[in-house]
């Protein structure tokens, strides 16, 4: 199984109430590929059409085009998980003086409650291709190393465990997490053309988690 992994929002400033890790699998990784870039070729303005990298959030893109897109997405069996919270509801475990420190730690908890979404699981390869992102506080191998000694005593034995971050130009798989994070986004935020996207995305959502919704509830008991 391969499972492709970006995310929309930040951790940290004014910017967006929410913050969304987002992941899809699909049966054959490279025909994702081949139709997206067909719908590139064929649909995108012309000064995209042969664009490496096309972004969810691209100016020269119409939200028309955005929905179609999505649309067209949708239709390509991609099976969606993905993880999401509240950036007020953030825990002050990951706070310090009332801002968001440990931006690292805080983003690997997310990632890894966007992936165990995908268990318990029967597959022999569970490789994730992630947009590659600097942490604050943490390096790349902190961060494998914590996803693997979480994840892996609950795949079957021999599974072939692997996260590689990669370029997003590189990889238009990747991209399609971008495009899928936009929608999510623009649905949780309550922008414009948020609910039709969302619509268009549903019947592919698998699983989904909100993170430290009950966090007050939780203070407030205490």
């Amino acid at each position: 199984m391969h499972i492709y992994l970006d995310e929309s929002g930040n951790l940290i400033g004014k910017d967006g109430q929410y913050f969304i890790i987002g992941s899809y699998t699909v049966g054959d990784p490279q025909r994702i590929e081949n139709a997206f870039r067909r719908w590139q070729r064929r649909k995108f303005p012309k000064k995209l059409k042969n664009q490496a990298e096309i972004k969810f959030n691209d100016s020269h893109i119409s939200d028309k085009l955005r929905l179609k897109t999505i649309r067209y997405i949708a239709r390509q069996d991609i099976r969606i998980f993905y993880a999401y919270l509240k950036r007020k509801n953030i825990p002050e475990v990951y706070r310090k003086k009332g801002k968001i420190h440990d931006t690292g730690l805080l983003y690997v908890e997310i990632v890894r409650s966007t992936l165990e979404l995908y268990l318990p699981s029967t597959e022999l390869q569970f490789i994730v291709i992630r947009d590659q992102k600097s942490l604050k506080r943490m390096n790349e191998q902190q961060f494998q190393s914590t996803l693997k000694t979480s994840l892996l005593p609950k795949l079957p034995a021999k599974t072939i465990f692997s996260i590689q971050s990669v370029d997003s130009a590189s990889s238009v798989q990747v991209q399609v997490a971008d495009w899928v994070c936009g929608a999510l986004a623009r649905y949780y935020e309550k922008k414009p053309l948020g609910n039709e996207l969302y619509a268009e995305l549903k019947r592919n959502i698998i699983q989904q988690n909100e993170l430290f919704s009950d966090y007050w509830t939780k203070r407030w008991e205490q």
